[in-house]
């Protein structure tokens, strides 16, 4: 699954992009959960690692919030998910989590643009293309400002902070996350599932700092593997989540 989350479609025209839409070529229908999330298998883009379809109850969680101890190697990343912005996908995270899934995972994209910055993390093979073997339904925010840095009206704040899904268009989320750093002006077409905690922030401000790996193409890249490599070394969710 491609993840590869950040490309620039041009200067002023920044996405964030995480994934392949190519139809299934098995005559075998996908297995699809019953409840309200529908969590569906995706057979052309099967696990990074095995990991089963998340629970899917009639009644989603929707209330509260999931503090999540992210421990890494570059210091804590502490998360809180909330369930009330976007029940199903704080459900598969927290099933990921659980079945340690994030454990021993290397975050593999920083973008540097003055309108986008971001860490990406969540795929076990660190090449952008790993996924969790599903994908489930968008739960997009409605109630981001407005960016101030685009004139057009269309992009949204995606504020300092924010931890938030990568996709591949509608529809396409799976396990890949994005944490922003600092403000940055996307289309709203990216699930908000939660915030960073004050730790968290400076450990990205550490990360941020390093840069990015230069490349023989580019020696001073804005969008690629962080310089710093930084490991998601275990995912905890707490108890009672």
């Amino acid at each position: 699954m491609n993840r590869a989350l950040i490309t620039a479609c041009a200067a002023a025209a920044l996405a964030v992009s995480g994934g392949s839409t190519t139809a299934s070529a098995s005559d075998t229908p996908p297995r699809t959960t019953h409840g309200p999330c529908q969590y569906t298998q995706t057979p052309d883009e099967p696990a990074a690692r095995p990991v089963p379809l998340p629970p899917d109850p009639r009644h989603t969680p929707a209330h509260g919030t999931v503090d999540t101890a992210v421990r890494t190697s570059q210091g804590p990343l502490p998360l809180r998910l909330d369930r009330a912005e976007a029940p199903c996908t704080v459900q598969s995270f927290v099933h990921l989590a659980r079945h340690r899934f994030y454990d021993r995972t290397v975050c593999h994209r920083l973008t540097a643009y003055p309108t986008l910055k971001v860490l990406q993390c969540g795929d076990p093979t660190g090449t952008g293309e790993g996924g969790p073997g599903y994908a489930y339904k968008d739960e997009l925010p409605v109630d981001l400002p407005p960016a101030p840095t685009d004139p057009t009206g269309t992009r949204r704040l995606y504020g300092r902070g924010l931890l938030a899904m990568a996709n591949a268009g509608p529809d396409t989320n799976g396990s890949q996350f994005f944490v922003v750093y600092g403000d940055s002006a996307l289309r709203p077409n990216y699930t908000v599932f939660g915030t960073v905690g004050a730790a968290g922030l400076k450990t990205l401000d550490k990360i941020a700092a390093a840069g990015i790996e230069p490349t023989p193409r580019d020696p001073a890249p804005v969008d690629g593997t962080p310089a710093l490599r930084t490991e998601l070394l275990s995912v905890r969710p707490s108890c009672r989540s």
